[in-house]
């Protein structure tokens, strides 16, 4: 093996003028400086023991919560302790990207499972593994849409604000125009998709719409016609999923979607101050989607004597084909990620996996009536899942640091007065009932 040869002083300097910035600490720029300046002081000579006490300390400055009843993207489930257990073994944790990928048919068996529950789930025909989260999942299949005469992509506000932002990052430097389609000009209305005003705006120069179901504020959305209204304008759908309402809801596929994703990270993801996550995608077997999906794609078929085996097969991306021909520069495929959560989904269950949604939406639904007994109001009136928006009568901050006080992360505020709360299985009734009575003295 040949030893690594760094760049050169020339070589770095044309670089940092290319992306015009005059010193590499430029690059970092956007961090506070009271965080760069910070340095870690450890006496020399400690003993193992007197680390570790010493760390420890440090970590339990951490807040911990013993309940959380925020969302907004990032979900507390329970983890079963057989998935903390196996995906912890070496032989998954040591695992590395298959650059010869047949010799690795254990990665390839993982990868094809995960794929095949995604595809249940969506109710789609291929799925791929995998991309970082769900925003990038819903990027990748922006981008999978665009076409030569159909450069504008259209998302309603009421979706999820970073999904917004990383469509942005990732497509206004291709020359595509993202039109985010706001409350204040009418396109949504009670919290929803308003369907007729959608209609007017989408033409011949829509490549796609992306929105949510549930969305953002937790409502369902009629999904089933805004993809006929999306499809008979010409346009293509990508359909963002919470997974877990998909046990309950009907899937992409059978609403209509020509493409889902979202984020896999409640599939026994913990929330590990925001990653890695594990975002999914699935679509149809057709040319137009099928082919221009990013990431890994594993195929079944038979080697030599006959016996199953796996293969990668419908490769689209930088690392395989020439770069000027990707349709995609994603990298990480999310393994062990997507190994997680297969491992979880079967811990849990056909009937385990609706029990935790049935037990979601109750919870949910419990909370916003207990909620609103005191001077509290649902902002939204329309059916939704497990989370949903409250009208307080004072600062939402008020609420969230009453509610701290007594060991909960409230919902997060998304205004003045307003907080969007999410119930999982893991919210106790005894907590929901501590929050009410918040509320109620509010």
């Amino acid at each position: 093996m040949s030893n690594y040869l760094s760049v050169t002083e020339q070589e770095c300097k044309e670089m940092l003028e290319t992306i015009g910035v005059n010193k590499c600490s430029d690059l970092y720029a956007d961090i506070p400086s009271a965080l760069k300046n910070k340095t870690f002081d450890l006496e020399s000579g400690k003993s193992h023991q007197e680390v570790y006490d010493l760390l420890s300390s440090y970590a339990d400055e951490n807040t911990v919560y013993n309940s959380i009843m925020r969302g907004a993207g990032a979900y507390d489930h329970y983890i079963p302790s057989i998935v903390k257990y196996l995906s912890q073994r070496s032989e998954f944790l040591t695992a590395y990207t298959p650059y010869q990928a047949e010799m690795s048919q254990g990665i390839l068996q993982s990868i094809f499972e995960f794929q095949t529950m995604i595809c249940s789930l969506t109710g789609m025909e291929v799925a791929n593994a995998s991309v970082y989260d769900g925003s990038s999942a819903a990027a990748e299949a922006a981008f999978m849409c665009v076409e030569k005469e159909k450069r504008v992509v259209l998302i309603p506000e009421n979706v999820k604000p970073q999904v917004i932002e990383t469509i942005r990052t990732y497509l206004r430097r291709r020359n595509i125009t993202i039109k985010v389609l706001t409350e204040k000009d009418g396109f949504i209305k009670d919290g929803k998709v308003d369907q007729d005003k959608l209609a007017s705006v989408i033409d011949e120069q829509t490549a796609c719409v992306y929105f949510e179901q549930p969305n953002y504020y937790g409502l369902i959305e009629d999904a089933e016609y805004l993809c006929n209204i999306i499809h008979d304008k010409g346009a293509k759908v990508i359909m963002g999923c919470n997974p877990v309402s998909l046990a309950l809801l009907k899937s992409p596929g059978e609403c209509g979607a020509d493409i889902a994703v979202g984020d896999a990270q409640p599939f026994g993801l913990s929330l590990s101050f925001g990653g890695p996550y594990l975002g999914f995608m699935a679509t149809h077997v057709t040319k137009e989607t099928m082919r221009r999906m990013p990431g890994r794609i594993v195929g079944e078929t038979v080697d030599d004597k006959g016996r199953r085996c796996f293969v990668l097969t419908l490769q689209g991306r930088e690392q395989h084909i020439r770069r000027e021909k990707a349709l995609s520069n994603i990298c990480s495929n999310q393994a062990h990620c997507a190994l997680v959560a297969s491992m979880y989904l079967t811990a849990m269950g056909k009937e385990g996996f609706k029990e935790v949604a049935s037990a979601c939406t109750s919870l949910a639904h419990y909370a916003a009536q207990q909620f609103v007994q005191g001077k509290v109001e649902l902002k939204y009136k329309g059916e939704f899942f497990h989370e949903f928006v409250t009208v307080v009568p004072c600062k939402a901050d008020k609420i969230v640091d009453k509610c701290a006080d007594k060991g909960i992360l409230a919902g997060l505020p998304i205004g003045k007065n307003e907080i969007l709360w999410c119930m999982t299985e893991k919210v106790r009734k005894a907590d929901i009932d501590a929050v009410a009575e918040i509320m109620r003295r509010a």
